[in-house]
C-alpha cells in the first residue's frame, strides 16, 4: 500500500534490494521467505519480533531516491511481492518518464511526495475510509495483530506489550496482544515461532504474583492450562488492563452486556509518538469514573471529566486541606489526600455563583463555588484555573438547559458574565427544585379506595412510644438529635455538607430515628436520584400496577412474610406500599426483577423514608452498593461469601479450618450479606448496622461478620456439625440489642423460632460496631474490590461449569454420546455463541443468551452460528450445497420456528449422535426427513421453482414450453408435526414417514451428489448415486400411472382419504411446482373437479422399457386388487421396492442410468416439461433402492469418529468469519 513518504537514513540495513532505476528502489527484508539469509535472516526476523518493527508484517517496501543524494524515502510497503510488484510498475509506466524533464533535485521530490499523498487521499475518498482515533504507529500493532492471529476487523485490539512467556522453564521473548475478547502473544526467536490465543470469557484466574526469580509475574490460568507472563516494563499498567477485559467478559457472560466503545473522548494527534489506542484511552476513563462513582456514591451514569490538585478551605477548623478536586457532568467533588479527614459532593443544580478570585502569595489561583444553601467552597492552588473555570461553565449550561427541557414553565435563566463563566442561575434552579418537591407530594394511590395510602415514612405512623414518657432512652435520643443538629450548623446540612471524620464517629454512634431516612438518602447517594428525576417513580407505579409476570407473583407470595412483627406491615397500608416499591423496581429493572431478601431490606427502607425515596434507596442498594447481589443467581453475594473466606483466612486463621470443614462460612454470609444483619438480629440492633453500612458500604459488613466469628472462637473450634455451629452463631446474634433504642423492643423472628437453649448474654450492638473497627477497620475498600475481582471470575466459571454439567446431565441419556463428547460439543456450541457476540450475527445476544432461563434454554444458536459448526461437525457437510444443507437440518431443529435453536436440540433433534453412532436405517431416514420440509425461496439462491430444479437432471425441458404455478407457502411447522410424534417414540416407524414429491427427490438428489464431492471413493459413489436415482425415478412413475389407472376406475366415487391406509394410493399432498405442499389438509378429500384435473394428464404417460404394457404385464403384478382393498399402509411403491432385485430386468436400470442428465445422455427420459405433482416415492423405495448399492451401503454405515470431528473443529479458525475455534487457546510451537 502507499504510505506518506518518511526518510530513511540507512537504506541497505537489513534490506535487500531486488529492483533498481535512478529514482526507486525495490526492496526485501532480510530473512524473509525462502532462502531468508542463512543465521543473519533469523537474527533480523528475531530482531523485528523483538524490537516490534512493522517489517514483519510489510517485508517489501519501495523507496525514492534522487541520483545525486543519499537520503531515501519510503513511500510504499507491502506484505506480499505481487502487491508491491503493482506499485513497482505502476512507478514505472507512469512517474519514471515524467521525472526526468525535472532539472532540479528538489523538484523531483516535491512532485513525487506530492503524487503520493494525492494518491492515498483519492484511494481514502473512494473507498470512504474516514480518519479514526488512533495514531500511526498503533495502526501498524493493529495490521501485525490481525495478520499473525487472522483476527477480523471486528475484534479491537486494545494494546500491546513486550514480555515473555515462560512455555515451561523456556522463556520466549516477544509481544502481549490484548484486545477486547482475546489475549494474544507471539513470539519469533531464531526460527521458532510461538502463538498462544486464550479468551476472556475463559479465563478462571488472573493474578499479579511475585518469585525471587520473577518479580513482577501476571499467571494467566484457564480450565486446562495456565499460562505465565514476565518482564514487563510496566506490569502495573498491562496487569489493570487485564483485569478490566476479563471483567468485560465476566459481565457478558453474566447478563449479556456487551462492550460499546465511547467516541466522546478527545481525540490525540496522528503523529503522537505515544503507541495508545482510542479503546486503551476508553478503559483507563471508565476505570477512573467507576473509581470516582464509587468513593462519592453518585449515579452510574455520571462520568468524570477530569481532576486537578488543590487545597479547600475548611471553615470548622480554619485550615486549607491539601486535595484532590474532580469535575464531572454533573457534580465537583474533592477528597483529602487522607480519605478521613475530608469530603465534599457540589451537584451543579445547587451552584449558584462560580467566580475567580484575586490571587495572592498566601492563596494562589483562587476559587470560590457558592450554593444556594449559602455555602461558600474556597479551592485554591489550581494549576490550570481558567480551563477548570471555563470546564465547569460548560457544565453548568447543560444542566440548565436539562432544566428548561424538564420544567417548560420555569423561568428563563440569567447569566453575569464573569470571567467567562455564569454567576447566577439561581431562579432557575430554585424554580426545578421546588417543582420537584411538589410532584413529589403527589397523591396517587392505584390500588383499592379502601385502602389508605402512606404519604410518609411508615415508623412516624406506627411510632410506638414507651409507657413512660421521658425515660433515659428519650433522653439519649434527644442528645444524639442535638449533637447532629450542631454538626449540620458546623460543617453544613444537605448533599454538600462535609464529610469528616467526627461525621463518621456520630454514624458509629448511631443516627436519631428522626433522621434516619434524611440521612440514609444522603449517604448512599440516592438524594441525588430523587433531585433529579421528579415523576419517575409515579409514572413506573402507574404503567407497573396491574401487570402480572413470574416477579410480581413472586413478590405477592412474600408480601405478607415482609418483617411481619412489625405493626406497620400488619395492615394493608404498609403491605401495599410494599408491593408498588418492589412491583416498581422490578419493571425498571427486569435483569433483577425480583430476588428473595428484597423485601426485607425494602420494608425496613419504608419504615424510615417515604415511598418514593424508599425507592431510590433500593436502586441504590441494588445497582450500585450490593452490585449483582439480587440477580436471579446471586452472584454478587456468592463473590463476596468467596471475599468473606479470604478475609476469614487472614484475620481469624485459628478458625478457617474449621469453619472450612464444616461449611459454615457458605451457609451464613447469604443470609448476613444479602439481608445486612435485618434477618437474624433483632430489628432495632440491626438498623444501626444498616446506618454504618450507607455511610461505609460493604467493607462494614465484611467487618461485623468477622467480630461475630472472632467472639465465637473458642464456641465454634468446638463444634462437631454444621447445625451446631449456625446454633452458636444463631444464639449470639439474637442476644445483640441496641439499649439506646427509644422503641419498645419488637419480638424477634428468628429468636422466637429458636429452641430453648441457653441464651447467650446481651450484646451492645454499638459496642460491637466498634469493636469491629478496631479489630478489622484496616481491611480498605480498593483491596475489596481486588478481592471482589478475583472472586468473581472463579464465581462466574463456577456457574458456567455447573450449567455445562447440568445440560449434559439433561440429555445424555437421549443421546448415544458420552459424557465427556457431550461436554466437548457443549464447549463448542457455548464458543459459537460468544464469538457471534464478538463479532455481529444476525440475531441479538439477548435473545441467544439469557441466564434467567432453564439451563437447557440459557445458550441458544441462530442459523449463521449453526452453518458455522455444521460445517466443521457434521460428516454430511461438503461441497458447495453445504449452507442449504444446514439449512435444512436447522429448519428440521427449530420446532417452534423461532429461529433459535438449544443444545438439547442441536444435539437430540438433530440426530447429530445418529450420523456418528447410528446405522444406515436411521442415517438414511434423516436425510430422508431433511427433505421433507418445503423450500425457503426467499433465503436462499435456489431455483424458485421446480421446473429449474428439474433440469438439473433433464436437458430437453425448455422453459419456453412449460408453465408453473404458484400456490402460497404454508409454514413448515404443518410438516413437523407429521412426524413429531414418532420423533418421540423409541420405536420409529418408517412407514409413518410422508411421501416425497418429485420436487423434493430432485433436492435430495443434489444433496447426495454434493455429499461425496471430498471422498476417495468420489466416482463409484456418483455412479451408484445416478443408479439409484435412475431407479426411484421409474418407481415414481410406474406409481403415477398406477394413481392415474385407480382414479379413472374410482371417478367420482373415490372414498375420501383418512388416515395412511391407502396412503399409497392417493396423491400426495405435496405440490409439485415448488415442492411444497397442497393447501386442502391431508385427510380431506380432494375436490372432483381437481381429481379429473390432476388424473387428464395421467392418462397419456408411457414408460420406456418398463412399462406394464411393453412388458406384457398388467398393473395387477405390481398390486393385487385384494392387497388394494386391504386395511394395510404397504403401498404399490413398497411391492415395487421390495422387489426391485427381481425386477431389474425389466426396469433395465443400467440403461435408465445413462439416459441421466447427470452423465450428459443425448437420448432423456419422456417427462413432462414441468415437476409432476402426482409423482411421490416413500421412504422404504428409497432405503431398499439404496441397499442395492454397495458403495452407498459402506459410506452411510462407515463410522463417524466424533472425536476427531471435535478437534478438527478446534483447530478451524475462518479468517474473516464469526467463527473461531476452541483450541485456540493452546500454545501452538513450529520450527
Amino acid at each position: 500500500m502507499w504510505v506518506n513518504p518518511e526518510e530513511v537514513l540507512l537504506a541497505s540495513a537489513l534490506w535487500m534490494t531486488e529492483r533498481a532505476n535512478p529514482y526507486f528502489v525495490l526492496q526485501k527484508r532480510k530473512g524473509h521467505g525462502a532462502g531468508g539469509g542463512g543465521l543473519a535472516g533469523l537474527l533480523v526476523g528475531t530482531l523485528d519480533v523483538v524490537l516490534d518493527s512493522s517489517a514483519r508484517v510489510a517485508p517489501y517496501r519501495i523507496l525514492y531516491q534522487t541520483p545525486d543524494s543519499l537520503a531515501y524515502w519510503t513511500i510504499a510497503h507491502g506484505s506480499s511481492r505481487r502487491e508491491v510488484t503493482e506499485h513497482w510498475e505502476w512507478l514505472e509506466h507512469h512517474l519514471l518518464q515524467t521525472l526526468s524533464i525535472f532539472d532540479n533535485e528538489n523538484d523531483i521530490t516535491t512532485f513525487v511526495k506530492g503524487k503520493i499523498q494525492g494518491i492515498i487521499a483519492e484511494y481514502n475518498k473512494n473507498h470512504d475510509i474516514k480518519e479514526d482515533d488512533d495514531t500511526d504507529k498503533f495502526k501498524e500493532s493493529i495490521a501485525k495483530f490481525r495478520k499473525l492471529f487472522s483476527m477480523p476487523d471486528e475484534e479491537k485490539l486494545v494494546n500491546c506489550y513486550s514480555c515473555t512467556y515462560w512455555k515451561g522453564r523456556v522463556p520466549r521473548q516477544g509481544w502481549l496482544y490484548l484486545s477486547i475478547n482475546h489475549l494474544c502473544f507471539y513470539s519469533y526467536l531464531l526460527g521458532k515461532e510461538a502463538k498462544l490465543v486464550v479468551r476472556w470469557a475463559d479465563v478462571t484466574q488472573l493474578e499479579k504474583c511475585a518469585t525471587l526469580l520473577l518479580p513482577d509475574m501476571v499467571r494467566v490460568c484457564t480450565r486446562c492450562s495456565e499460562h505465565v507472563f514476565s518482564v514487563f516494563l510496566n506490569v502495573s499498567e498491562t496487569f489493570k488492563l487485564m483485569e478490566q477485559l476479563a471483567n468485560i467478559a465476566m459481565r457478558q457472560l453474566l447478563d449479556n452486556k456487551t462492550f460499546e466503545q465511547d467516541r466522546s473522548l478527545p481525540r490525540l494527534k496522528k503523529k503522537s509518538p505515544k503507541k495508545v489506542s482510542a479503546l486503551k484511552r476508553d478503559l483507563d476513563a471508565r476505570a477512573k469514573s467507576e473509581r470516582y462513582r464509587a468513593l462519592f456514591r453518585l449515579p452510574k451514569d455520571e462520568k468524570l471529566d477530569g481532576h486537578t490538585d488543590c487545597t479547600l478551605w475548611t471553615p470548622f477548623n480554619k485550615t486549607h486541606i491539601l486535595g484532590r478536586m474532580f469535575v464531572s457532568t454533573n457534580y465537583i467533588c474533592f477528597t483529602s489526600k487522607e480519605e478521613t479527614v475530608c469530603s465534599l459532593i457540589i451537584p451543579l443544580r445547587e451552584v449558584t455563583i462560580v467566580e475567580k478570585a484575586d490571587s495572592s502569595n498566601v492563596l494562589p489561583s483562587p476559587l470560590s463555588i457558592s450554593t444556594k444553601n449559602r455555602m461558600t467552597f474556597l479551592f485554591a492552588n489550581l494549576k490550570d484555573r481558567d480551563f477548570l473555570v471555563q470546564r465547569i461553565s460548560d457544565f453548568l449550561q447543560q444542566t440548565s438547559s436539562k432544566i428548561h427541557l424538564e420544567f417548560t414553565g420555569s423561568l428563563n435563566s440569567s447569566y453575569d458574565e464573569v470571567g467567562g463563566t455564569p454567576t447566577s442561575c439561581t431562579a432557575v434552579l430554585v424554580t426545578a427544585v421546588s417543582l420537584g418537591s411538589d410532584e413529589s407530594e403527589r397523591q396517587f394511590n392505584l390500588n383499592d379506595n379502601s385502602v389508605p395510602t402512606a404519604t410518609q415514612a411508615l415508623m412516624t405512623m406506627y411510632r410506638r412510644r414507651s409507657p413512660e414518657e421521658f425515660n433515659p432512652k428519650l433522653a439519649k435520643e434527644f442528645l444524639k438529635e442535638q449533637a447532629w443538629k450542631n454538626h449540620f450548623a458546623e460543617f453544613g446540612q444537605g448533599v454538600c455538607m462535609y464529610r469528616t471524620e467526627k461525621t463518621k464517629d456520630l454514624v458509629l454512634h448511631g443516627i436519631p430515628e428522626n433522621m434516619r431516612g434524611e440521612l440514609w438518602l444522603l449517604f448512599s447517594g440516592a438524594i441525588n436520584e430523587v433531585a433529579t428525576h421528579p415523576g419517575y417513580y409515579q409514572d413506573l407505579v402507574e404503567k407497573s400496577m396491574g401487570k402480572y409476570n413470574l416477579a410480581t407473583e413472586e413478590i405477592e407470595r412474600d408480601l405478607h412474610r415482609s418483617l411481619p412483627e412489625h405493626p406497620a406491615f400488619q395492615n394493608e397500608m404498609g403491605i401495599a406500599a410494599l408491593r408498588r416499591v418492589l412491583t416498581a423496581y422490578a419493571f425498571r429493572n427486569p435483569n433483577i426483577g425480583y430476588c428473595q431478601a428484597m423485601n426485607i431490606v425494602t420494608s425496613v427502607l419504608l419504615l424510615y423514608a417515604k415511598e418514593e425515596e424508599a425507592f431510590w434507596l433500593l436502586v441504590a442498594l441494588c445497582e450500585r452498593m450490593l452490585p449483582d447481589y439480587y440477580n436471579t443467581r446471586v452472584v454478587g453475594a456468592l463473590v463476596d461469601q468467596g471475599v468473606f473466606e479470604e478475609l476469614a483466612r487472614v484475620h481469624v486463621p485459628q478458625l478457617y479450618d474449621c469453619m472450612q470443614d464444616l461449611g459454615v462460612i457458605s451457609t451464613i454470609s447469604l443470609s448476613w450479606f444479602l439481608t445486612l444483619f435485618l434477618s437474624v438480629m433483632p430489628f432495632e440492633s440491626a438498623v444501626v448496622v444498616v446506618d454504618c453500612f450507607f455511610y461505609e458500604g460493604i467493607k462494614v459488613i465484611f467487618q461485623l461478620a468477622l467480630s461475630v466469628l472472632n467472639a465465637n472462637v473458642h464456641q465454634l473450634l468446638s463444634c462437631k456439625d454444621d447445625g451446631e455451629a449456625m446454633t452458636v452463631l444463631g444464639r449470639y446474634l439474637d442476644s445483640v440489642t441496641n439499649k439506646d433504642s427509644p422503641l419498645p423492643p419488637i419480638p424477634h423472628l428468628h429468636s422466637l423460632l429458636a429452641d430453648d437453649g441457653e441464651r447467650h448474654p446481651e450484646v451492645d450492638i454499638l459496642k460491637l460496631v466498634h469493636g469491629s473497627y478496631e479489630k478489622f477497620g484496616s481491611i480498605r475498600a480498593d483491596v475489596i474490590e481486588q478481592m471482589r475481582f478475583k472472586q468473581r471470575l472463579k464465581v462466574i466459571q463456577t456457574i458456567e461449569d455447573t450449567t455445562k454439567r447440568n445440560v449434559v446431565r439433561t440429555i445424555v441419556t437421549e443421546t448415544a454420546f458420552s459424557i465427556d463428547e457431550l461436554e466437548e460439543l457443549y464447549s463448542l456450541f457455548k464458543a459459537e455463541h460468544l464469538t457471534s457476540c464478538y463479532w455481529g450475527s444476525t440475531s441479538s445476544p439477548t435473545d441467544r443468551h439469557d441466564p434467567s432461563l432453564p439451563y437447557l434454554d440459557q445458550y441458544r444458536m441462530d442459523l449463521e452460528q449453526f452453518k458455522g459448526l455444521f460445517g466443521v461437525l457434521f460428516p454430511w457437510a461438503g461441497g458447495v450445497h453445504s449452507d442449504s444443507l444446514a439449512l435444512r437440518f436447522f429448519r428440521l431443529l427449530d420446532q417452534n420456528a423461532d429461529a433459535l435453536i438449544n443444545f438439547r436440540e442441536f444435539i437430540v433433534s438433530s440426530d447429530l449422535g445418529v450420523l456418528c453412532h447410528g446405522d444406515l436405517t436411521e442415517k438414511l431416514k434423516l436425510l430422508y426427513k431433511m427433505h421433507l420440509l418445503p423450500e425457503l425461496h426467499h433465503e436462499q439462491d435456489e431455483p424458485d421453482s421446480a421446473f429449474e430444479a428439474t433440469q438439473y437432471f433433464f436437458e430437453d425441458i425448455t422453459p419456453e414450453t412449460s408453465h408453473v404455478k404458484r400456490v402460497q407457502t404454508p409454514d413448515y411447522r404443518t410438516y413437523l408435526r407429521l412426524w413429531n410424534q414418532e420423533t418421540r417414540s423409541t420405536s420409529e416407524n418408517m412407514k409413518d414417514l410422508p411421501k416425497l414429491s418429485q420436487g423434493q427427490f430432485i433436492e435430495l438428489c443434489k444433496t447426495l451428489y454434493n455429499m461425496f464431492s471430498e471422498d476417495p471413493n468420489e466416482q463409484e459413489l456418483y455412479h451408484a448415486t445416478a443408479t439409484v436415482t435412475s431407479l426411484l425415478l421409474e418407481m415414481g412413475e410406474v406409481g403415477k400411472l398406477f394413481c392415474s389407472t385407480c382414479s379413472k376406475e374410482d371417478g367420482d366415487e373415490r372414498p375420501p382419504l383418512h388416515g395412511t391406509k391407502q396412503q399409497g394410493l392417493q396423491p400426495e399432498p405435496f405440490h409439485a411446482s415448488a415442492g411444497q405442499p397442497r393447501d386442502e389438509p391431508r385427510d380431506e378429500p380432494p375436490d372432483a373437479a381437481e381429481t379429473s384435473t390432476v388424473s387428464a394428464p395421467m392418462e397419456d404417460i408411457k414408460l420406456e422399457d418398463s412399462s406394464p404394457k411393453d412388458n406384457g404385464t398388467s398393473s395387477a403384478m405390481l398390486i393385487s386388487d385384494d392387497e388394494t382393498k386391504d386395511d394395510t399402509s404397504v403401498s404399490s411403491y413398497s411391492v415395487l421396492s421390495a422387489g426391485s432385485h427381481e425386477l431389474d430386468d425389466k426396469l433395465q436400470c443400467e440403461d435408465i442410468m445413462e439416459d441421466t442428465v447427470l452423465v450428459r445422455s443425448s437420448e432423456p427420459l419422456p417427462h413432462s416439461a414441468s415437476v409432476d405433482k402426482d409423482w411421490a416415492i416413500t421412504f422404504e423405495q428409497f432405503l431398499a433402492s439404496v441397499l442395492t448399492e454397495h458403495a452407498l451401503v459402506r459410506y452411510f454405515e462407515k463410522p463417524v469418529d466424533i472425536a476427531a470431528c471435535i478437534a478438527n473443529a478446534k483447530n478451524v479458525r475462518k479468517v474473516g468469519e464469526a467463527h473461531v475455534s476452541v483450541s485456540d487457546y493452546e500454545i501452538s510451537l513450529s520450527g
